[in-house]
């Protein structure tokens, strides 16, 4: 091999891992950076934390149950921390979920309770993260991961009526009910 080609294939290659590494950041590498930080709290919920063996559900609802692996949640409580960090950390989930990859389904919310959106990662009918955002002035945020196989967003939607009837491990949900409070 010339020199030329090996110096050629060195560059391609340096070329790969720079722009495979420059992605940007994204909802998991915040997750990961901010978990143990102080001001968040985190938690990971599995799908078994959903007793639905009382609860009849149709094929669709069966579907979207099984669709879903796990919930992952990261807290910032505002009370924990100067309200210039509080901007600062709201301004960069804000940042990364301006990424056009993050599809939007939904939003709503007012300026005196909070605003939430929910966004999506892949194709509408196939989603491999679903991303629930909300905030409040006087709370905090939450970033809400829905991770899964082959999750829809309308047979998703179908579970709202599951999670009424169904019974929750009360501890699992503790950091959640707190955020709440």
């Amino acid at each position: 091999m010339t020199q030329s080609i090996k110096k050629s294939i060195v560059m391609l290659l340096l070329v790969t891992v720079f722009t495979s590494c420059n992605q940007g950041p994204t909802l998991q590498t915040y997750y990961v950076d901010n978990e143990l930080e102080p001001g968040f709290a985190s938690f990971d919920v599995p799908t078994s934390f959903v007793n639905v063996e009382k609860v009849d559900l149709t094929e669709e609802q069966k579907e979207a149950y099984d669709s879903v692996d796990k919930l992952n949640v990261l807290t910032f409580m505002k009370e924990d921390t100067e309200a210039a960090n509080y901007k600062l950390e709201l301004e960069k989930v804000n940042t990364i979920l301006k990424d056009p990859k993050y599809e939007e389904l939904m939003r709503g919310g007012n300026a005196v309770d909070g605003k939430f959106v929910v966004k999506f990662l892949g194709d509408i009918d196939n989603i491999d993260e679903l991303i629930i955002f909300g905030h409040a002035k006087n709370k905090g945020f939450i970033i809400a991961r829905v991770l899964g196989d082959d999750m829809n967003a309308s047979k998703l939607m179908s579970l709202g009526s599951v999670l009424e009837k169904a019974n929750f491990d009360e501890e699992q949900l503790k950091g959640l009910t707190d955020f709440f409070k």
